[in-house]
């Protein structure tokens, strides 16, 4: 989902970055509220970053990355999620790939704007999680994930084949397949023992924040 430094106008990520900026202004603003969301919005950074660094693989025009958004979702909440994202591409821009850091905007919305859609459409009407559901997060999510980047390419100022942006889309169906199994064992496995005092003080199980 990375778009490749040298792809977009400095002026179109300057606007990306202070989108960006103004999109996550609400849940950082939650975060320093609540002392919880700043420990979930912890460990959401590090298993982005984690999950990241594990796999990734150039296609087409973009990057296949396993990002783990769903068990990262369904475990901390919105809040610290969204924030995960984009404190975790800052994160791996600094440490690993500094040329990042030109589209560190860009690729943030490419992540937290399908993730407002996932929440917004279905935020509320999470209680009860089956493996059909969290195939339909998966599902929005990533379909939203490949149409950010769709977007941006077609702000290219190089030409971008129609057939590239289609392999990098095609791709993320492997992590489709994938991620579910990861969501459905991580969060029945957290709420077999959210009664746990670290589970609880760590976790958002029960609700989504």
């Amino acid at each position: 989902m990375h778009i490749e430094p040298g792809m977009l106008a400095h002026t179109k990520t300057v606007v990306a970055s202070v989108v960006a900026a103004g999109v996550l202004a609400l849940p950082l603003r939650n975060a320093l509220l609540r002392p919880a969301l700043l420990l979930r919005t912890l460990l959401a950074t590090c298993f982005f970053t984690l999950f990241m660094q594990a796999f990734h693989l150039p296609v087409g025009a973009s990057e296949l990355h396993f990002v783990g958004a769903m068990p990262i979702y369904l475990t901390l909440g919105f809040a610290p999620t969204a924030l995960g994202f984009g404190f975790g591409l800052l994160a791996q821009g600094l440490l690993f790939e500094p040329a990042d850091l030109v589209h560190l905007g860009v690729n943030t919305l490419s992540l937290v704007v399908p993730l407002m859609v996932v929440h917004r459409l279905f935020g509320s009407t999470l209680a009860r999680l089956d493996v059909r559901t969290i195939l339909k997060l998966d599902a929005t999510y990533y379909a939203g994930v490949t149409l950010m980047v769709g977007f941006w390419l077609s702000m290219a100022e190089v030409a971008v084949p129609l057939g590239a942006w289609a392999s990098f889309t095609a791709s993320y169906l492997a992590i489709v397949a994938i991620e579910p199994l990861v969501t459905y064992i991580t969060v029945n496995l957290l709420r077999r023992h959210a009664d746990h005092p670290a589970v609880r003080m760590c976790f958002d199980v029960a609700r989504r924040s």
